[in-house]
């Protein structure tokens, strides 16, 4: 049974009632040879994938689509650099679940291998996979995936060994292995407990000649990390529409936000979040990320732009650019680049110092490129070029491309998601000091002209 993003727990329940899974797993170098081969089930024969391995690894095809159909047995694979890694099955499976159980096992090998995952770390840790392979899967259903529980009993690759004699030890790895909370051993201590939320977004707007906005939507994620002593377990708010009352919202300026789309970590309890919209956890003891999301309502656009493109001769043009920074003042943007393309035919420019920034032409991305260290709100700024054409034997006419901005912008977020609260319960009681931030970044930021 899948519980939030990326995390598998097996319940008890006779085999018979349980879902079907994977019959083998295997690693596949790109000339279609076969690195490692566990089976758990033996429906799906050898010839079987010997045959995936001719007509669709050995003839470049496993990049095309992620399942394949051969003979009766389905085999579902992706490719990470010269390794596919691939999952066999006769049955009608969940395919996106195994599609993350092998993500998470790439994830694992890379933690296992020093970070890398190719044909050389494979045949030089191949008794370290299989016996990682014996723990994390059972006759087809996926186990155990977390590093760090899997490091404190398989010990090969650098990891540290625990004492197989001390009960205790092996007491708590067993609960932490085989309990409901797997990411989090018991017995944490902290000495100061903190907790810290950064709220990223990155925000994506595509205006038209006329200014009108065509595109805009924000992608954001929300990483904590706590610093937190015992099981404490969290209760996290922020200004969903769905769950401020009319008084909140008539009281505030503040109408909340509506979620287009959500993913959230394993910790997150789906079922309270179904009910009443309340995201409840137990969170990690390590930085982690607890929740993706995309909004398309009400997104405010931190920049105004307004450009210009005037032909002064057959040879010569002059851009324009006025850029005015929406939020408020206390906040201010940094490391600004905004890319106003030229013709491909542009020999020089002439720039006036633009008073902000500085501001070149470059051949190589055939653009003015204005950069801006700090963009306080509220500002106005502006930018004129004149750009010398060379002569060309045909007329074409030119085809512009749109401008284009990055920017950090801090202590601003473009779909207004604000964290309304962050409570922490725990028997020992205590009070954690938290730590807010919010980021919002370039996505795909482009006006045309």
């Amino acid at each position: 049974e899948a519980h939030g993003e990326g995390t598998f727990q097996l319940r008890a329940q006779p085999w018979h009632s349980r879902r079907a899974m994977i019959s083998s797993i295997l690693l596949i170098n790109l000339k279609g040879e076969i690195l490692i081969w566990r089976a758990y089930k033996d429906n799906v024969a050898r010839p079987d994938w010997q045959a995936f391995c001719n007509q669709i690894v050995a003839a470049k095809e496993a990049r095309e689509k992620p399942v394949t159909s051969i003979q009766g047995s389905h085999f579902i694979h992706t490719t990470q650099g010269d390794i596919v890694l691939a999952a066999a099955t006769k049955d009608n499976v969940n395919v996106v679940l195994v599609l993350k159980l092998l993500f998470k096992m790439v994830e694992l090998f890379k933690a296992y291998f020093g970070g890398s995952f190719d044909e050389n770390a494979v045949r030089k840790h191949f008794v370290l996979i299989y016996e990682l392979l014996d723990e994390i899967i059972d006759y087809g259903y996926p186990q155990i995936l977390e590093v760090d529980v899997l490091k404190k009993y398989i010990t090969q690759g650098g990891a540290k060994a625990i004492d197989l004699n001390d009960q205790e030890q092996l007491k708590k790895i067993t609960v932490q292995a085989t309990g409901v909370c797997s990411w989090r051993a018991e017995g944490i201590k902290h000495r100061k407990n903190e907790v810290f939320i950064d709220v990223i977004e990155n925000v994506n707007i595509l205006m038209s000649t006329k200014r009108e906005r065509l595109r805009a939507d924000v992608s954001g994620e929300i990483l904590v990390k706590c610093q937190l002593s015992g099981m404490p377990e969290c209760k996290f708010g922020m200004n969903d529409k769905l769950i401020m009352s009319a008084n909140d919202r008539s009281r505030s300026s503040d109408k909340g936000i509506a979620l287009d789309d959500y993913r959230f970590h394993q910790c997150v309890r789906l079922s309270k979040f179904d009910i009443d919209r309340e995201i409840t956890f137990i969170p990690p003891d390590e930085p982690f990320q607890l929740m993706t999301y995309r909004i398309t309502e009400n997104i405010e656009s931190p920049f105004k732009l307004l450009p210009n493109v005037k032909v002064l001769g057959r040879n010569r043009l002059e851009l324009s650019l006025q850029v005015t920074a929406m939020y408020d003042r206390n906040i201010e943007a940094t490391n600004v680049r905004i890319d106003f393309p030229c013709p491909k035919n542009a020999a020089k420019a002439h720039i006036p110092n633009p008073g902000h920034g500085k501001a070149r032409f470059d051949p190589q991305q055939g653009a003015v490129v204005w950069r801006i260290r700090r963009f306080p709100g509220r500002h106005e700024y502006n930018l004129l070029a004149e750009i010398d054409l060379a002569s060309t034997v045909t007329d074409k006419q030119w085809v512009r491309p749109p401008i284009t901005m990055n920017f950090d912008v801090p202590q601003f977020t473009a779909s207004g998601l604000r964290v309304r609260f962050l409570k922490v319960q725990e028997k020992s009681n205590y009070k954690p000091v938290k730590w807010i931030r919010y980021l919002t970044k370039a996505g795909t930021y482009e006006h045309r002209i």
